[in-house]
């Protein structure tokens, strides 16, 4: 597959060569309760702006905000400077897949599709989590391609626990994506998180053997983030080097948590129903 060279600093990671593969983190016990707290901030951040989005406000408006909360929770935003990115959140509307820059001239319309991912690092760890979030009435096609990504993400989920494979969580989200008539993004994967926004393994969202098929092991952290296109697969990137969007102009939607393996199943860290 074609990666361009810029990709390789962004948020959600591209997908890698086998050789590029470096050691898998297990967290410890004091560490995944910091994890915890970090993904708790995440999660609360994420929930607020769910609950306050509406039509007439712009992305920066929703940076703002989380960068507010982010601080105000004694963390720092995971995404604000890194690689250069100037937003607390990647905001990507409708056709946009994946690292839209918060814009205070983007205006959120009723109908919009809006993808909202935010990082949070604290006390030397980060958790990360995207939501889709349909703003007002959307169309019923919208409104399945939203229901379905966030299916699709629980599905990959329920496959994790130690002694799994990672091709056990994208097979079914796979299965589940394509049965509903929508195609899987894969310049795009999920990724280990930790002490760093992006460690190993890449966490893929379709059956491949060109990547790892890495065994689960309880105390990994993984951010599983599956990215969904109503048309074709494709992405394209645009000129301010950081937002993609679908080649066909089509709807795109993504959910992401992140989530720890456990030796009998699995913890979602970012769980907003907890918050």
């Amino acid at each position: 597959m074609n990666i361009l060279s810029n990709l390789l600093a962004q948020k959600t990671q591209p997908k890698p060569a086998k050789k590029q593969r470096r050691g898998i983190e297990i967290k410890s016990p004091r560490e995944i309760e910091i994890m915890r707290q970090s993904a708790k901030i995440v999660a609360t951040v994420l929930k607020e702006i769910s609950e306050m989005v509406k039509p007439g406000m712009t992305t920066a408006d929703l940076d703002a905000y989380a960068e507010k909360r982010i601080r105000e929770m004694d963390a720092t935003p995971s995404f604000k400077g890194y690689h250069g990115f100037t937003g607390s959140i990647c905001a990507s509307i409708n056709n946009e897949v994946v690292h839209g820059i918060p814009n205070p001239k983007k205006v959120i319309r009723t109908g919009d599709v809006l993808k909202v991912d935010t990082g949070a690092f604290y006390q030397g760890f980060h958790g990360d989590s995207c939501i889709t979030i349909a703003v007002g009435e959307v169309t019923p096609d919208a409104a399945k391609l939203i229901r379905v990504a966030e299916e699709s993400l629980f599905k990959g989920i329920e496959q994790v626990k130690a002694g799994a494979y990672l091709l056990d969580l994208a097979g079914a989200i796979e299965d589940h994506v394509k049965a509903n008539g929508f195609s899987v993004v894969e310049e795009f994967t999920g990724h280990g998180v930790g002490r760093n926004l992006h460690e190993e393994p890449s966490v893929f969202n379709f059956r491949t053997r060109e990547m790892p098929n890495v065994k689960l092991r309880a105390g990994m952290t993984l951010a599983i983030e599956p990215i969904l296109n109503a048309g074709s697969k494709h992405t394209k990137i645009l000129s301010d080097r950081w937002t993609a969007v679908t080649v066909d102009n089509s709807l795109s939607a993504q959910f992401e948590h992140t989530v720890l393996v456990t030796e009998t199943g699995y913890e979602i860290l970012t769980d907003r129903t907890k918050v």
